[in-house]
């Protein structure tokens, strides 16, 4: 049987050769590995190598592990800031991060923007004392990305401070700036092509002194205990490991980021420009330097959305709902390497045919 196409934006399409590590891993007892081995050891190597090569990982950055981008939200909170985080954002993700961090430390701040507003607009207004400020890269609900170029005055007008960013709907898809931020953070189900079931954490050398200097222990999810085990490449409670074994297979499955970026960008301007001109569609986000790589937001009424993923569905292919405000007048569609071009060749028909449905 065929897997369904889906341009759900997570959990996402994942590669269609994944049936095959599977079964590898089956046969070479890596859903019985113990995290504590040598072979499990070995594959955390891997994948720490294979960020390098593949995704441009600078070499002192250190790699961890996690359940998700969202246990992600707490062990930043537990472990990075002592009293005050900022915290910007436009959508449901970057808002549910500082929520939760407010929770333990109630002095955080948050900055919402337009998703067609200059966030650069907002820089004037975090405070002073931010020891860390906390970004969206690429949100999920919205549509919405960060560009590099903002990020960048980030850094230089807040230097002393970490710069946190939830990067799960992008890293694995397009180029980041890595240097630009001390955390980046992602799940394994979108960008990467693979189940849920783990999230992904990268520390820069400021991070991890950080970590040092607050001393913050006692939790299994602690980043002083997180990067202690990493140093034998374990981690701190029994992971997922066929997920991480699947995430090596795919790190060595995939071209450098560099080719991914290129198709991705490729294929998001094309369908930006149809859009543009549509007679029924309009994108999502209206802001070009706003528009997200990854994941394509497009607006319509309520009526003629349901219509249409109800067409697009009879033609087997799933598409993704809009998400919070934009849940009515949206819908998603992931831009996911995973995701072959045959397939939005498919999509591209639906919107054909549906124009004289």
């Amino acid at each position: 049987m065929t897997p369904p196409i889906t341009f759900n934006p997570g959990p996402a399409q994942v590669y269609d050769f994944l049936h095959e590590a599977l079964q590898d891993a089956y046969r070479q007892g890596i859903l019985s590995l113990p995290h504590r081995s040598k072979d499990f050891e070995a594959i955390v190597v891997r994948c720490r190598q294979l960020m390098q090569q593949k995704l441009d990982l600078p070499s002192g950055y250190r790699l961890l592990f996690l359940s998700s981008a969202t246990e992600a939200w707490e062990v930043i909170a537990q472990s990075l800031i002592r009293a005050h985080s900022t915290h910007l954002f436009s959508g449901a993700f970057g808002e549910r991060c500082f929520t939760y961090t407010r929770h333990l430390h109630p002095q955080a701040t948050g900055l919402s923007f337009g998703i067609d507003q200059d966030p650069g607009t907002l820089l004037d207004a975090i405070p002073a004392e931010s020891e860390l400020i906390a970004l969206t890269h690429n949100e999920t609900s919205n549509t919405t990305a960060l560009p590099t170029s903002f990020l960048e005055k980030v850094r230089r007008t807040f230097p002393e401070a970490l710069i946190s960013v939830d990067a799960t709907s992008s890293m694995g898809g397009v180029l980041l700036p890595w240097q630009q931020a001390d955390i980046w953070y992602a799940s394994v189900q979108k960008c990467f092509g693979l189940p849920a079931g783990l999230g992904v954490m990268c520390l820069s050398p400021q991070a991890v002194e950080r970590v040092r200097q607050i001393g913050e222990r006692g939790r299994y999810n602690s980043l002083s205990y997180l990067l202690e085990k990493m140093e034998n490449n374990q981690t701190t409670y029994t992971p997922n490991v066929l997920n991480i074994y699947l995430l090596m297979r795919v790190l060595e499955y995939i071209p450098h980021i560099v080719e991914i970026d290129l198709r991705l960008r490729q294929r998001a301007k094309e369908w930006y420009r149809f859009l543009e001109e549509h007679p029924q569609w309009q994108p999502l986000v209206q802001r070009a330097d706003n528009r997200s790589v990854s994941v394509l937001g497009v607006q319509g009424s309520p009526q003629q959305i349901q219509a249409f993923k109800q067409h697009a569905l009879a033609q087997g292919i799933h598409i993704g709902n809009g998400y919070g405000p934009w849940k009515a007048g949206s819908f998603r569609i992931a831009n996911f390497p995973a995701i072959p071009d045959a397939h939005f060749q498919q999509l591209s028909e639906v919107f054909s045919t549906f124009q004289t449905a």
